[in-house]
């Protein structure tokens, strides 16, 4: 491995499994350090493609999204660094398949307990190719002022604190990436900060080892010196003792092996990571510490005792004149979240939609405030639930089951209705099932199950200036207006809508008062004297009913209700009854597997 440098301000990368903090996290440090270009220049989710919208600072941009790392590459040939977010299940194939590709020199894996067996040959196969693997079980590295991988060194108040937005003079390498968190805060308060960071990951047989990274930065000129934080368990620190007794680091090295509490316990103990267990005597943190100061690095006695080693380490290479003073730099603030900036108080932002019906947040959604499971354990109906939603309160039981019998009296009135018409022509053009409901729902108005709303208003109107059904009838007349309500293609005097009679049946049996109703009947009574089909119809006796329900139930003010009117509420009644009957004719077509409709030329008056 050796060599030097891995990572600059120029270097981009390649984000695999799209997770949204880590790859913002890249992104504010690009800003931060004063980048010119995003240090992500894609993002990998298997199957997807498109786009993803984060922030560079201020500026909103969008991130190519690939399906496969092989497009990702072909389409980002400068991005030479894969950031391995899949699972230990399938980190291992995605790994090897970023290694092949020509352009990949740094493979981070992010993912913990990779099988040892995929580890190695990841390993056997990065090393042959003179590539670099960081992790499994690692948060990453970064290299101040420059790049960092995912989450690696936290928070951006973390990376201000440690100074990670310009470089330093200390490399430094350790197994752990919490501890590498730890270490970039201590580092910075007694040095000039790191020049660069990399945790090699807590697996068994990580990709690169301490002393390859020790190594590496003996070979870059910035780094002065150099800071390792081993663990007990395995022999990767006994490398690193030989390259120092070789002579291969010419560099001072502060190290620490943590675990030499482990010796305290009667029985041996497994600590964080998969790696971090004693084997025997030369595993253990003392024997690793000791064998480092006889290779000749500066170990302190106790991990409290590393930052004062650091800081004497440090403070001699200055006094010796090796290490040059490192100009401060001011970073730019990092804009905040919307969503974070609310929770924190800091500002208020208006909502964009207002609901009163229903809430999803808690554990289970409601419906005007009452839980679902209420609703079930309750047995409530399809007519409780509407009055939840639209009316927004638990109506008496003989409203909602009224509201129940409309649904029933009004799903369907058969084929050749306008609207099932239109569903029915609609489905027979191989049109899906919205397409061929919504042709049905849009004949839907005056003519044509659209009058409930408008005989109910008529109807209020005129009962409540007292009009006679002479006056109210004759009023209309003159202004052109014909009766909502009243009136049938069919139906007759001796030919009544049985819906009709079973709505007014219910009605007289369960409302406290039907007054509108028998105003209605009234006005029936009146136009039937003028021509025989002039009967009351399911609207009229839907509207004037449901003015009943809502006046006689006690719950709505005059306010309420002529509110209700005047929005729509009742041919929303409509509305749904036929959506069931209007998918019923939609379904019935595609099952009997009727061909595209055509209508007989013979049907057809062609004229000029």
């Amino acid at each position: 491995m050796a060599t030097g440098q891995i990572f600059s301000k120029t270097t981009q990368a390649l984000f695999y499994n799209y997770k949204q903090l880590p790859i913002q996290r890249m992104l504010d440090f690009d800003f931060l350090c004063g980048r010119e270009t995003p240090s992500v220049a894609g993002i990998i989710n298997p199957g997807s493609d498109g786009f993803q919208k984060l922030f560079f600072g201020q500026e909103e941009i969008a991130i190519p999204v690939h399906p496969t790392i092989e497009a990702a590459c072909n389409a980002h040939p400068t991005a030479d660094v894969f950031i391995n977010f899949a699972s230990f299940r399938s980190a291992a194939a995605s790994s090897m398949s970023a290694l092949k590709q020509p352009t990949m020199r740094v493979v981070a894996i992010i993912a913990e307990g990779v099988p040892e067996s995929d580890a190695k040959q990841l390993i056997s196969y990065a090393r042959a190719n003179n590539k670099v693997i960081i992790g499994p079980a690692t948060v990453g590295g970064v290299q101040a002022g420059a790049f960092k991988i995912g989450d690696t060194a936290g928070t951006i108040d973390n990376i201000i604190q440690c100074k990670l937005y310009r470089p330093g003079s200390v490399g430094f390498v350790s197994k752990s990436g919490g501890m590498s968190n730890e270490l970039y805060n201590t580092i910075a308060r007694v040095t000039d900060g790191i020049y660069e960071g990399i945790a090699i990951g807590g697996d068994v047989f990580p990709g690169s080892t301490l002393s390859d990274h020790i190594l590496r930065f003996n070979n870059i000129p910035q780094v002065k010196m150099m800071v390792v934080l081993g663990e007990l368990g395995g022999s990767d620190e006994y490398s690193l003792v030989e390259a120092l007794k070789q002579g291969k680091v010419q560099k001072p090295v502060v190290a620490w092996v943590s675990g030499t509490c482990a010796r305290l316990f009667k029985s041996e103990v497994q600590f964080g990571h998969a790696g971090a267990k004693s084997g025997g005597e030369l595993e253990s943190a003392q024997a690793k510490n000791q064998a480092l100061r006889d290779a000749g690095a500066v170990v302190p006695t106790s991990f409290e005792a590393l930052e004062s080693v650091i800081k004497e380490t440090f403070e001699k290479l200055v006094e010796e004149g090796n290490i040059p003073p490192v100009p401060e730099v001011t970073p730019p603030p990092i804009p905040e979240d919307l969503n974070t900036a609310i929770k924190s108080g800091k500002v208020r932002a208006p909502t964009h939609i207002i609901s009163t019906i229903s809430d999803d947040r808690g554990e289970e959604p409601c419906y005007a405030g009452v839980p679902m499971s209420t609703i079930i354990e309750r047995g409530y109906g399809v007519g409780d639930v509407i009055s939840l939603l639209w009316f927004k309160r638990s109506l008496p039981r003989y409203c909602t089951q009224f509201i129940e019998i409309c649904v029933m009296l009004c799903a369907d009135h058969g084929p050749c209705v306008s609207g099932a018409h239109n569903s029915i022509v609609t489905a027979r053009a191989g049109k899906d099932l919205v397409s061929s409901l919504v042709s049905g729902l849009l004949t839907i108005g005056p003519r044509f199950g659209g009058a409930i709303d408008d005989a109910a208003r008529y109807f209020k109107d005129a009962y409540d200036r007292g009009l006679t059904p002479y006056e109210f009838v004759e009023g209309m007349k003159k202004k052109g207006i014909r009766v909502p309500g009243i009136g049938h293609r069919i139906k007759s005097r001796d030919n009544r809508d049985k819906r009709v009679q079973l709505l007014q049946k219910y009605a007289h049996a369960h409302f406290p008062s039907v007054k509108y109703m028998e105003y209605a009947v009234q006005v029936e009574t009146y136009t039937l004297s003028k021509a025989n089909n002039l009967v009351m119809n399911v609207d009229g006796a839907i509207g004037s009913l449901f003015l009943d329900l809502l006046s006689g139930s006690g719950m709505f003010s005059k306010q309420e209700i002529d509110e209700i009117v005047e929005i729509g509420y009742l041919n929303g009644l409509f509305v749904l009854a036929r959506s069931i009957g209007l998918i019923g004719h939609t379904f019935d077509q595609k099952r009997l597997k009727q061909p595209l409709y055509r209508h007989p030329w013979e049907d057809v008056l062609y004229t000029k």
